[in-house]
């Protein structure tokens, strides 16, 4: 089903008090809007290390989500609108459960695929002054997806995002999420999905590692700020 869409986009920010630097502010910007390879033009990463690149060109969350952070964690500045997750495509209606890996979507002119789910980090920590954010991201399976860009085009507003086509209905997001993040021993089910072509190759070496080491790696460095 067609869905609306704000497209959000930030620049380099100073995040917290400890010199660290963020694109993680996003705010809607007026259109029309141009999508590349790596990206929403305008739009900023402070590491592209861990974010941004071809795989992770725009990530996607749904704003329906906002409501359970606000019983989870109480009512927050930043959850008045979209934008607090460091999202470019903020929708209703579309979710981890309704989105398959691979799903390709026609945006304006832009033709995308979604590649990964998102692996939270403790910046989501600093933003909302909480440390526990990241880690409550990840394990509710409220983390959002990022799409890589198979055709780059210019958005209009007022274009609407329309699905094209769907290659593997037995994965949905919430499937390879649960996987990682919760049923994390599941090895079979991990070597499947690491079979996915359409599987981001970052995701596809994190799912052999731990496969090949029989144990689940250590997430306190990309949940924990770091002290300096």
């Amino acid at each position: 089903m067609p869905t609306s869409a704000d497209v959000l986009c930030g620049d380099i920010r100073p995040l917290g008090t400890n010199g660290h630097t963020s694109g993680i502010a996003k705010e809607r910007t007026p259109g029309p809007w141009r999508i590349t390879r790596e990206g929403l033009a305008g739009d900023a990463q402070a590491d592209k290390k861990h974010h941004g690149g071809p795989e992770k060109a725009l990530h996607h969350y749904a704003f329906e989500h906002y409501e359970a952070w606000r019983r989870e964690i109480g009512e927050h500045p930043l959850l008045a609108q979209p934008g607090a997750f460091g999202e470019n495509i903020s929708t209703t209606a579309w979710t981890e459960e309704a989105v398959c890996l691979g799903d390709v979507i026609r945006f304006g002119g832009a033709l995308l695929q979604v590649s990964q789910g998102r692996q939270p980090c403790w910046k989501l920590n600093v933003r909302f002054g909480r440390d526990d954010v990241a880690y409550k991201t990840q394990a509710s399976g409220r983390t959002g997806w990022y799409y890589r860009v198979l055709e780059e085009g210019e958005v209009m507003p007022g274009d609407r995002l329309v699905h094209v086509r769907r290659l593997q209905p037995a994965w949905p997001i919430a499937r390879v999420l649960t996987l990682l993040y919760r049923d994390k021993d599941r090895y079979d089910d991990l070597a499947q999905m690491a079979a996915l072509p359409e599987l981001a190759e970052g995701w596809r070496l994190l799912a052999e590692r731990r496969i090949a080491a029989r144990k689940t790696e250590d997430w306190a460095p990309r949940l924990t700020v770091p002290d300096v």
